[in-house]
């Protein structure tokens, strides 16, 4: 019989199984390291899923230019709603008008396509169309007041590359403020596009970035893709006149 007292064999025999638990959970956790480390690797960085320069995510991409447009259905009366900025100017619904682009018009094919003089008069769809489109599109957004004065817009304009008639890409753009009613569409918008397209046809400006951009937000769009937004009247005006893809 052991002659050794019972609270030292106790003593001895949780701390053998101490030492014995911890060396455990200790091995355990180093096996994790690894995988952990491979895994933090492994995943995204929040830079990597964060939308690139020129704000928002992929744009869907349309069926291009046909050689005969028909109607296109519209979303259900009264599932789309307008958005505003704080200077109360309108955005589309993003679930009703992602944008969409023209698959012809590429990075690689700019000089063929939209920075050739008169390219977007040659894919544009018919009033006969777009006219039938636009009164279904009014009410899609609950649009009440007078087509006269809103404008059948391309988020992504024919001269930034956006598809003529995915119906993704067409929306009722409502007037900007200090419009007077029955003047007809004053839309700001035509300006910042002509901006865009002049940067991108001039190398300072990325062809899928500024269609990003704006499709996100086109009151932002230029600052997002860093061009200029030169505030002049006169620059303004001549930028209006010479815009020839809304």
């Amino acid at each position: 019989m052991s002659t050794t007292p019972r609270w030292i064999a106790l003593t001895a025999a949780s701390a053998a199984l101490f030492a014995a638990t911890t060396s455990g959970c200790s091995s355990g956790s180093d096996d994790a390291k690894p995988e952990s480390r491979a895994a933090a690797s492994n995943a995204p960085s929040p830079s990597a899923t964060s939308p690139s320069a020129g704000g928002g995510g992929p744009v869907p991409v349309g069926p291009g230019p046909q050689p005969a447009y028909t109607v296109q259905k519209q979303p259900a009366a009264g599932t789309c709603t307008y958005r505003y900025t704080k200077d109360k100017q309108p955005l589309p619904d993003p679930k009703c008008t992602p944008g969409a682009t023209n698959p012809k018009v590429t990075q690689a094919t700019l000089k063929t396509t939209i920075c050739r003089s008169g390219y977007t008069k040659g894919i544009r769809p018919p009033v006969s169309i777009t006219n039938r489109e636009k009164t279904a599109n009014a009410e899609s957004y609950g649009y009440k007041k007078s087509l006269r004065d809103a404008e059948y817009d391309h988020l992504i304009s024919l001269q930034l590359g956006g598809d003529p008639n995915d119906p993704r890409n067409l929306w009722v753009e409502p007037p900007s403020p200090g419009h007077r009613d029955g003047a007809g569409p004053n839309n700001p918008k035509d300006v910042v596009e002509t901006k865009l397209k002049n940067a991108v046809c001039s190398g300072k400006a990325e062809l899928t970035a500024v269609q990003r951009a704006i499709a996100h937000d086109w009151t932002t769009a230029l600052s997002a893709v860093g061009v200029p937004d030169d505030a002049k009247s006169g620059t303004r005006r001549q930028e209006a006149a010479d815009a020839d893809g809304d």
